[in-house]
């Protein structure tokens, strides 16, 4: 398929369906869907699953879809919010958002065996807290509050970081030293939002410091750009996703900040025919813990019921991104192509 010149911000589009041009249009987007993170966390649970047997505990959500956990639910995981929730020795798994050194010590404390899916890129947000915190620097985390990522993230060091939400915030932060300031941020924040939140804080703290890298993922950052590319061409925009996925309800903003009015659903089910009143090119979309089926499932639904019978692919970027299992799960790394196929 042919990509897009990325100095160019035009998408490239191909036509999946050999049809001619029609009054009615899916334009569907890539990249959407599980981000490599996701497929390393489900994949996780599923090896833990055929390997050892059930039952395996996981706490929290693995990923926040719903399907995702009632699939692996279904499969024998056993989803917990606390630790004290885990019989004595028994294997739990902790998801891909993180956790704090508190939970890894009360895992500990209760003789687990603990399989760790963090993704790497949030692992990478935790070892940057450690190393400004161990440096005295105070912290300003930019995230959302109650969000599964940010506790553990601010877990790592709470004596040295601050929870920033919004530009309100930064204006508010009130540090012990202002010329000793450091920023990171959750990884599945809006990249436009988070932008003028770093633009306040400079403008705040002239001598802060950020991570080497930008902490913000490459799958959020890449299904948030095909939105935008996306948008000049759809009246409406369908996101595949969870309520309490952060980077879907992203989505959802980054279009409605266009101009485009986009609504967030769990499934084919959740789409009401109010929406696609008067409107003749739909865009469907998938945050990065939603399941391809459930994609496919909203075009279904989109050609059979809604009568859009012309399907493009409008692909912004090719991902090509893999991670490794975790070091507990290595071993069995050679059978993970026929469990999760």
């Amino acid at each position: 398929m042919p990509k897009v010149n990325e100095s160019n911000s035009s998408p490239t589009v191909q036509r999946m369906d050999g049809e001619a041009a029609s009054a009615k249009k899916i334009l569907l987007l890539k990249p959407r869907g599980f981000c490599a993170g996701v497929v390393r966390a489900v994949d996780v649970v599923k090896l833990a699953l055929e390997f050892y047997q059930p039952p395996i505990y996981v706490l929290h959500e693995i990923v926040h879809n719903k399907h995702v956990v009632q699939e692996l639910g279904a499969a024998g995981a056993i989803f917990v919010d606390e630790i004290a929730e885990v019989p004595a020795g028994a294997r739990i798994i902790f998801s891909a958002h993180g956790v704090s050194p508190q939970v890894r010590s009360e895992a500990k404390s209760r003789n687990l065996n603990v399989i760790d899916a963090t993704c790497p890129l949030v692992t990478k947000v935790h070892m940057e807290a450690i190393r400004f915190a161990k440096q005295g620097f105070s912290i300003a985390l930019i995230g959302h509050k109650h969000h599964d990522e940010t506790i553990g993230t601010m877990g790592e060091a709470p004596e040295s970081m601050f929870l920033v939400s919004d530009v309100e915030d930064a204006d508010a932060l009130t540090v012990p030293d202002p010329e000793r300031v450091a920023y990171l941020t959750q990884t599945t924040l809006s990249l436009d939002e988070t932008r003028d939140i770093i633009l306040r804080l400079k403008e705040r703290f002239p001598s802060i410091q950020g991570p080497p890298s930008q902490d913000i993922c490459y799958a959020t950052e890449n299904r948030q750009l095909a939105v935008k590319a996306v948008a000049p061409l759809c009246e409406l925009l369908l996101v595949v996703g969870s309520q309490n996925s952060s980077n879907s309800r992203r989505l959802v903003e980054v279009c409605g900040n266009s101009g485009v009015p986009a609504y967030l659903v769990d499934d084919a089910s959740e789409i009401s025919p109010e929406w696609l009143d008067g409107v003749s090119n739909v865009a469907v979309t998938a945050g990065a813990s939603a399941p391809e089926v459930l994609v496919q499932g909203v075009v279904d639904q989109l050609r059979s019921r809604f009568h859009f019978n012309t399907l493009e692919e409008v692909e912004l970027k090719d991902e090509d991104v893999r991670f490794n299992l975790p070091p507990e799960l290595k071993i069995l790394e050679p059978r993970l192509q026929s469990v999760t196929n």
